[in-house]
């Protein structure tokens, strides 16, 4: 089915991001680097004790695409090879996962809503599975206590936290997303487990959580996205609206208290025009006429503006707007037409509302604050 050259590029890319996640994972975990000095110089020990997270991580997304392949070849729909794309820069000096995740191209039309949502499902369902064993032998095996000091002995010094703001260090916290607030508080002794600061150095809860993240993102009930395939699935003759909906309010979540009138009127008077120009940017694609476009954008902003009038220390999660762009612009929030709209049978019924669960689940409003 596939060529030789075909299966050369898609392993040498998986094994290519296996390593990039290695490196990513020696930055997050232990504060190691091959760019770094003496004690901060990533080596073969430290090396090989990254793959605790970039075995499980890559391992969960592989199983991810895995599920979309194997499902497009029992339906008979040509598709590639999964592409996962590395992304390591730690040699700019930035954080990164060493990843942008992974891809499954389409290519054979498909005109079949069962097939669209066999696919799409398949993928996530596959995918948390793996994540949610990987979340459990990563809270059922938390290391000892002092485990948190071997990688910052500075902790112990009493005088750290004025040190820390002196040489400039940026805190990461990780949000909750329901399903790891409920293991922790099930799973974890509480006398072992890390708070959410320093959940980036425990392998398995963090491949974990990035797994959860990946998931949510991907059954976001918008356009082509796995969970748009179920909601077209479900709701075939209001997908399009539903679509339109959850995207709005995720956008209207993400721009909270970007323009609000506690702000300098010089600012705001740059900040409106260039927010108001982004929104129109993200619904320019929608098969909307142009005046419900420009009703939507300018009601968002005023909802948005009036709220944090009322609430002042309201605020979204800015850092979805980047996904929103991507959504509007790239990928699209409209879902390929299919013929028919006959109802699916009461077995995909139940999985679809499982699907829905799980977004619930993993789905967190605030992944990663920078403190």
């Amino acid at each position: 089915m596939y060529k030789p050259k075909e299966y050369f590029i898609h392993s040498l890319l998986l094994i290519l991001t296996v390593i990039a996640t290695t490196l990513a994972g020696g930055e997050w975990l232990y504060g190691k680097s091959i760019l770094g000095k003496e004690k901060g110089a990533m080596t073969l020990e430290y090396f090989i004790k990254s793959m605790q997270f970039s075995i499980p991580f890559i391992g969960i997304l592989f199983v991810h695409e895995m599920g979309h392949l194997l499902t497009s070849i029992r339906h008979k729909v040509k598709s590639s090879l999964p592409y996962f794309i590395p992304g390591w820069l730690g040699f700019l000096g930035a954080p990164s996962l060493g990843t942008f995740g992974a891809i499954i191209q389409m290519k054979s039309f498909v005109n079949s809503r069962r097939k669209f949502f066999d696919i799409g499902v398949a993928g996530p369902l596959a995918g948390f599975i793996v994540a949610f064993a990987v979340l459990w032998y990563g809270f059922t095996h938390l290391p000892d206590a002092d485990y948190i000091y071997q990688i910052h002995p500075e902790y112990l010094d009493p005088d750290f936290k004025g040190h820390a703001e002196e040489e400039g260090y940026i805190n990461l916290r990780l949000g909750y997303n329901l399903l790891f607030f409920l293991m922790e508080k099930g799973l974890a002794d509480p006398e072992k487990m890390p708070n959410m600061y320093e959940v980036i150095h425990y392998p398995f809860l963090f491949a974990g959580y990035l797994a959860l993240f990946f998931t949510a993102l991907n059954l976001l009930p918008i356009g082509q996205l796995d969970g748009g395939h179920v909601i077209f699935g479900l709701f075939p003759k209001h997908h399009r609206l539903i679509s339109l909906i959850f995207f709005s309010a995720f956008v209207f979540y993400a721009g909270l208290g970007i323009i609000n009138p506690y702000q300098d009127i010089s600012q705001l008077l740059i900040r409106m025009p260039l927010y108001i120009g982004f929104l129109y940017i993200l619904y320019r694609k929608v098969s909307l006429p142009n005046d419900t476009k420009w009703a939507i954008i300018l009601l968002m902003a005023a909802a948005q503006y009036g709220l944090a009038f009322i609430f002042p220390t309201l605020e979204g999660y800015s850092g979805w707007l980047l996904f929103a762009f991507l959504l509007g612009r790239v990928m699209g929030i409209e879902h390929p037409e299919v013929s028919g709209t006959r109802e699916m049978n009461q077995g995909r019924k139940v999985i679809a509302w499982l699907a829905i669960l799980i977004f619930l689940l993993c789905f967190t409003p605030q992944p990663f604050i920078f403190e």
